[in-house]
């Protein structure tokens, strides 16, 4: 390739977040480009500004949210490595993988991981599970000023007593899970990336 990106990136580095990820030499290869591009300070991470300059990110709105996955509890930087396995829970299953999901072996794209980052998506404050109030603001997130303040405190009042099967007014990860038991969250949840 000889871009800086793709000599700065060792074959050993390659061959384990292969591994981890299930992405292809070329995949990573890409997305180490884009990583650095993305990399202003050009210190070998990226920041939440960083991330919010991908222009896609910035009008999406859930994009805070979105950029909120990349980062761990107390850290503002995101790696390669770290960069690499956010982005495998977007990855299609491949047919080879979903016997090994079958078979027990956990993968970063498997419907549980995917599931796990969409819970999170909606858990604002990171107690394991998603109260009303937070319903109602990545509501607000989605639809903005669309549709009235009585209506999405209706569609919330509804989701909590649909999913909340113990009744403490919350859905925790389990009942997440079961309601979203009919959604085709692989598919959903899957962006194809260019080899």
């Amino acid at each position: 390739m000889g871009s800086k990106s793709s000599i700065m990136l060792q074959p050993e580095e390659i061959e384990s977040i292969q591994k981890e990820t299930g992405f292809s030499r070329s995949q990573i290869i890409r997305l180490y480009s884009r990583f650095t591009s993305l990399d202003k300070a050009n210190n070998g991470y990226l920041s939440r500004e960083d991330f919010l300059r991908i222009p896609e990110l910035a009008i999406n709105p859930l994009g805070d949210r979105i950029v909120h996955s990349f980062f761990s509890e107390n850290s503002e930087e995101v790696n390669f490595r770290q960069f690499m396995n956010v982005l495998a829970r977007f990855r299609p299953i491949k047919r080879k993988e979903r016997k090994d999901i079958e078979n027990g072996m956990m993968k970063l794209n498997s419907r549980e991981e995917k599931l796990k980052f969409a819970f999170k998506m909606y858990d604002l404050d990171g107690d394991d599970k998603i109260a009303r109030e937070e319903l109602l603001a990545v509501l607000h997130m989605m639809v903005g000023a669309n549709i009235s303040e009585e209506q999405l405190g209706s569609i919330a009042d509804r989701t909590i007593a649909e999913a909340d099967t113990d009744n403490n007014q919350a859905i925790t990860f389990d009942e997440f899970v079961k309601a979203m038991e009919l959604i085709d969250v692989e598919q959903k949840m899957s962006i194809r990336f260019l080899n």
